[in-house]
Formats: C-alpha cells, structure tokens, sequence
C-alpha cells in the first residue's frame, strides 16, 4: 500500500476513533474533519469510500449498538436510552433503531430481555454511564454534527 494511502487510513482512523469513544456526546462533523486533516466534504467523502458508510451512518449504528445492550442489560425506559446514546428524539432514534435491528426498541427488549441475568437497576447503569444531571443537559443540545433535530 502507498505512503499516500497509508497516511489517509491513519488520519480517518484519528476521526473514527473519536465517534467510537466519544459516541454518546455531540460531535460536531468539523470537529472529525479536522482531526483526519480535511474539509468536511472531504472528509464526508473520504470516509465514505473507506469505510461505505458516512460517518454520520457510522455514529447512529454505534450508538444503536450500544442501545442494544441497553436494552438487553439495564432496567431503564426507551426515552432514557435514547437520550443516553446520544439521540435526542425518540422518533429518528426509533426509526434509526428499526432499520438497523427490523424490530422497534420495544419489540427488541421484549424479544432478548430475560434471557440471561436480571437486569441491572436503572440507577446503577446511570451511574455507570453518567449522571442524571449530564442526561438532563445532553437533551437540550443539538446533535449529529450541529444540526437541530
């Protein structure tokens, strides 16, 4: 592979890498662009080719995917969830989550809850993720890269 390429993968990587640790906050299309060192329809661009998704399709399915395990592993409402991922409606995030699974958030718990350990208490899973006040906060903001939904 060319020096060219190698360094390509290695700045979408540096961008990647922040949707995949920071997937619950706001993140701001910008912000990734200039970590990869390009301009946001480059980037846009660029990653899609690279990874087949765009990087805003990546979040959502990282975020669905942890709302998966949510749903699976903690005793908290739908609403909540949501917000935890980082969606603030729970209309797209509904929808969002329908396409990705086939099943609405609902339909998933129903489907996989009880088959393994009892839930974990609400409370705790806020903790783990953070806290009430943080949950409060992240519903006012605007998401995916700074538009209001």
């Amino acid at each position: 592979m060319p020096d060219a390429q190698l360094s390509q993968l290695r700045r979408l990587r540096l961008a990647k890498d922040v949707m995949d640790r920071d997937w619950a906050e706001p993140i701001d299309l910008d912000v990734l662009a200039a970590h990869a060192g390009y301009s946001r329809y480059h980037f846009v661009r660029v990653f899609r080719d690279v990874y087949g998704q765009t990087p805003g399709q990546y979040l959502s399915r990282r975020r669905i995917e942890r709302a998966e395990d949510l749903l699976r592993t903690a005793d908290l409402s739908v609403t909540e969830i949501c917000m935890l991922v980082g969606f603030t409606s729970l209309g797209s995030f509904s929808s969002s989550f329908k396409k990705h699974t086939g099943l609405t958030p609902s339909e998933y718990r129903a489907r996989h809850v009880g088959q393994g350990s009892a839930l974990i208490p609400g409370c705790y899973a806020l903790l783990w993720h953070g806290s009430f006040k943080g949950l409060l906060e992240r519903g006012t903001e605007e998401r995916n890269f700074g538009e209001a939904r």
